[in-house]
């Protein structure tokens, strides 16, 4: 390290040293907060809704993919009920869909390139 030997002059300026202070918690989200998980969960339970409500396998899906991401991104003080609703809601919209119909999914968008 240049300049931090016994013999060397310590270039920190102790004036310009500030102690770090967590902002206040407030209703809105903090600018630096990351709103992922709160996303993910909502289009998590919409996309298990029209899996269950209009039996669109890929929705259910969808679902699951949005519930894993919504659970990886959260934090530990983060809503336990609400992540573990959205898995149980996604998680019973791919078993419904497949046990009304057992057939392989066609995606929607394979019709395009057929």
């Amino acid at each position: 390290m240049h300049g931090a030997g016994p013999g060397g002059s310590d270039p920190r300026r102790p004036d310009k040293e500030h102690r770090y202070k967590p902002p206040p918690p407030t209703a809105q989200a903090a600018p630096g907060e990351d709103l992922t998980p709160d996303y993910m969960n909502i289009l998590g339970m919409i996309f298990s809704m029209c899996g269950l409500m209009m039996r669109l396998k890929w929705c259910a899906w969808v679902a699951l993919y949005c519930s894993f991401i919504s659970f990886a991104n959260s934090r530990a003080n983060d809503d336990t009920k609400q992540i573990l609703s959205s898995f149980m809601l996604s998680i019973s919209a791919v078993v419904m869909s497949y046990l009304q119909n057992p057939q392989p999914m066609n995606p929607p968008w394979t019709a395009i390139f057929v």
